[in-house]
């Protein structure tokens, strides 16, 4: 019985903070902050509303209309596909921490990346409805689908910005210069990760042809 009231209580919270994406959405300054500082958002949900944008987006490749997508099956991987969106998120997340805690960022690595997840809300919640309404819509109300599609993303931006300000505690301007910074760190990862598996490819490369080499002699 015990238990059983446990794993109520359990599912209570996750649907509540699930829920509360939905004001963050409306409402991003006092939602943000208490998504943090008050504890009203949870990991389980911050996964969920993830693992929906990517759902959306692998979904869209198959159900959105000719008219605004045309996917060519042979040359799609999807696991790629996903990790255009997983990897420039974990490299923000990374990026953004790392420099706020340089610079009095009160933000957690934990705590940045469930915001950033919170963020994203928009994109499921606006694109599974418009991914269904493209099947009915004509090539002239092509651009009516193409705005609203634009904005979700903008929406989702602005989200993110309100997000990394309110969980860091910084003002506007400080803000702005940051998120622009994150960008800059982002560049900075993907450089060091390139560099870091240059020099692994050629370590493999030269073990390679030492052993194809004293495998030759003997």
């Amino acid at each position: 019985m015990i238990a059983a009231l446990k794993n109520k209580k359990t599912y209570q919270d996750y649907f509540k903070s699930l829920k509360f994406a939905l004001y963050c959405t409306t409402h991003p300054l006092d939602g943000f902050w208490d998504l943090t500082h008050e504890k009203r958002g949870t990991y389980a949900a911050a996964n969920t509303i993830l693992f929906l944008t990517l759902l959306i987006r692998v979904l869209k490749l198959r159900y959105t209309s000719f008219i605004f997508i045309t996917v060519y099956w042979e040359g799609i991987n999807i696991f790629l596909y996903i990790a255009s969106v997983v990897f420039p998120l974990a490299m923000f997340v990374v990026g953004n921490w790392g420099l706020t805690t340089l610079f009095d960022g009160k933000g957690r690595l934990g705590q940045v990346y469930m915001a950033s997840c919170y963020a994203m809300t928009p994109y499921p919640l606006v694109q599974f409805p418009l991914m269904i309404f493209s099947n009915f819509v004509t090539v002239d109300e092509a651009e009516f689908y193409m705005v609203i599609s634009a904005l979700s993303l903008v929406w989702a931006a602005l989200l993110m910005i309100a997000a990394m300000g309110q969980i860091h505690e910084f003002g506007a301007g400080k803000n702005l210069l940051f998120m622009v910074a994150s960008l800059f760190a982002m560049l900075v990862i993907v450089f060091i990760l390139l560099l870091f598996f240059g020099m692994i490819s050629q370590g493999i490369a030269y073990f390679v042809s030492l052993a194809k080499e004293i495998m030759f002699r003997l």
